[in-house]
């Protein structure tokens, strides 16, 4: 019966969506225009700037996925992405309702929410090593032809067909800007370095704008790009030691999923009691919630080694 209580929700949220001529994803975005807009006090204005709240929990999940859609150019994708959410959230709820299990609604309708921006986030650490990989040999190539040339734009200009897509828009976009818009080389390395997220692309550019007042300093580029090598080879050999989580997390949800098909063809009595009575079912909702924890840990370890200062 709540089941068709939830249905029955849903399609009459549904229709008013219809009678009033809104897409879900309008709706979402008129939401999110309040939000946005409403006003802050001075005093509480004042004690964020002073100490900033930091993010945890679901708003940190999606504020990582913003961030990590941004660094790769695809921050238009992001309503869309809240779009599937919600309809993830949705079928959450519809599969918890037709388990006729109340303590799994809310239970569902969060980790099925969450499902697709943790999707992004696993998918980024392969576009993160991916990245680390082009930017080794972009910069290698550059800095080789400036020790040649002394000159960033002829390096880059040599080299810039040869990059690696995930690297050469922002190559190609210092390029035409010192060409035909500013003669100012340090400042478009300045701008350059805001385009990619890796602490060792910021040390090099920072090293090739002290290159443009001091020629001599260039002796210091290629000891900063070999950095880059050093991580590629510390993650080489640490790969299986940061993916054994990651196996050892889908071994146990795999039985966890399997325990209830097992238990019903071992032990009817057993099967009943876990998803017919309200204590089984609080601990079905409970186990999910673990495998949800689990698997938010899990994602935030995989994150590549990175060069810190």
């Amino acid at each position: 019966m709540m089941f068709f209580y939830v249905v029955a929700f849903f399609l009459m949220a549904g229709g008013i969506l219809l009678v009033l001529k809104l897409s879900p994803l309008d709706l979402l975005k008129m939401t999110a225009s309040v939000m946005t807009e409403r006003k802050v006090k001075l005093k509480r204005s004042i004690r964020r700037s002073i100490k900033p709240v930091r993010k945890r929990g679901i708003q940190k999940i999606i504020g990582d996925t913003r961030e990590t859609l941004r660094i790769n150019d695809q921050s238009s994708k992001f309503p869309r992405l809240m779009l599937i959410s919600l309809l993830m959230s949705v079928v959450g709820i519809l599969i918890a309702s037709a388990m006729d299990n109340p303590f799994l609604v809310p239970v569902l309708a969060v980790s099925f929410f969450l499902l697709p921006f943790l999707f992004v986030l696993l998918t980024s650490v392969k576009s993160q090593k991916r990245m680390n990989t082009a930017l080794e040999t972009a910069l290698s190539t550059i800095t080789s032809s400036y020790l040649r040339t002394e000159s960033i734009v002829t390096a880059v200009e040599e080299n810039v067909e040869q990059l690696d897509p995930y690297v050469r828009p922002t190559f190609q976009r210092f390029l035409v800007q010192a060409k035909m818009i500013s003669p100012d080389i340090s400042a478009l390395l300045e701008n350059m370095k805001n385009s990619i997220s890796n602490s060792v692309f910021h040390e090099w550019v920072d090293a090739m704008i002290l290159c443009q007042n001091d020629r001599t300093l260039k002796s210091t580029l290629m000891p900063i790009v070999n950095k880059l090598s050093d991580i590629r080879v510390v993650s080489g050999e640490l790969n299986t030691l940061l993916y054994e989580p990651l196996k050892d997390f889908a071994i146990m949800a795999l039985l966890l999923l399997l325990e209830v098909p097992f238990l019903r063809s071992q032990n009817e009595e057993w099967y009943n009691i876990l998803m017919f009575t309200p204590v089984g079912k609080l601990l079905i909702s409970v186990d999910v919630v673990l495998l949800m924890v689990a698997l938010i840990a899990v994602i935030r370890n995989l994150k590549p080694i990175e060069y810190r200062r």
